[in-house]
Parts: C-alpha cells; sequence; structure tokens
C-alpha cells in the first residue's frame, strides 16, 4: 500500500513537470479544427506592364512638364506607346549585347525623327531634356513672402 501511496505521490508532483516537457499541445500535436478552409491564397506573380500601361504612368510628368495640349499629347502617347513596344519586343528577344545596342539605338533615333515631326521646336526641346533627366519634373519653388514686422 505504500508503495502504490509513493507513486501516486510521485506521480502528482511529476506532472506539472511533464506538461511542461510536452508543449501546450501535449502528446499529438497541434489539435487540428474541424471546420474546412477555403483555398490559400497563392502568392502570384505580378505580370510585366504592357506598353500602354508604362506610358500612361508617365504622359502626366511628361504633359504637366511640357503643357501639351490634347493634340500633342496624343501624338507623344501615340510614339511613346510604338517604340516602347519596340524595346519590349527588343528584350524578349535576347539578342547579343552589340546587336541590342544597335537596335536600341536604332528605336531612339526613330522615336526622336518621329517626335520632332509631331511636336512643335521648342516642346521637343523640353522633351529631350525631360528625357535625359529620366522623366523627372522639377518642382517649382514657391516664394516665400518676408513678413514686414512693422
Amino acid at each position: 500500500m505504500k508503495k502504490y501511496l509513493f507513486f501516486f505521490v510521485l506521480t502528482l508532483i511529476m506532472a506539472p513537470f511533464s506538461q511542461a516537457q510536452m508543449g501546450r499541445y501535449g502528446m499529438y500535436g497541434p489539435q487540428r479544427s474541424s471546420i474546412p478552409r477555403g483555398p490559400e491564397p497563392t502568392q502570384e506573380k505580378e505580370e510585366p506592364k504592357t506598353a500602354e500601361e508604362l506610358v500612361a504612368g508617365e504622359m502626366p510628368k511628361i504633359t504637366e512638364a511640357l503643357e501639351l495640349n490634347d493634340f500633342e499629347q496624343a501624338v507623344v502617347s501615340s510614339v511613346l506607346t510604338k517604340y516602347t513596344q519596340q524595346r519590349i519586343e527588343l528584350q524578349i528577344l535576347q539578342l547579343p549585347k552589340d546587336k541590342a545596342q544597335e537596335a536600341y539605338e536604332k528605336i531612339a533615333a526613330n522615336q526622336e525623327a518621329e517626335l520632332k515631326q509631331g511636336l512643335p521646336e521648342e516642346k521637343f526641346e523640353m522633351f529631350m531634356e525631360l528625357a535625359e533627366n529620366g522623366f523627372k519634373t522639377k518642382k517649382k519653388k514657391k516664394k516665400k513672402k518676408k513678413k514686414d514686422k512693422t
């Protein structure tokens, strides 16, 4: 009888330690819910933007910087879309470096010639400056008025 009492007391004393050893999930691992789940969202690859989307993203900056009217805006948009599409197609072809460089230069020259025909001279020059700066417009600084102390 003393033997059983000894094992019973020993079991009561050791129970919290064994629970700490097992963790909160016990011997059988985490409990699963009986509620069915929907399909888990998969991380989809973001598709590359089309030429139209790329040009549409840049057009507000270009229009604002050059102060284009609707006709000029349509000309610039169509020319940029056309040649951006050609550049994308050239990337897909994965030509050797020297041939790709030659093709990019040819595309740039054609784009420049077409823009020169479609835009007035001063706006064309402004566009070329803007293109050299990576289409980053300079924000116009507001003049601060000094307050007179009288």
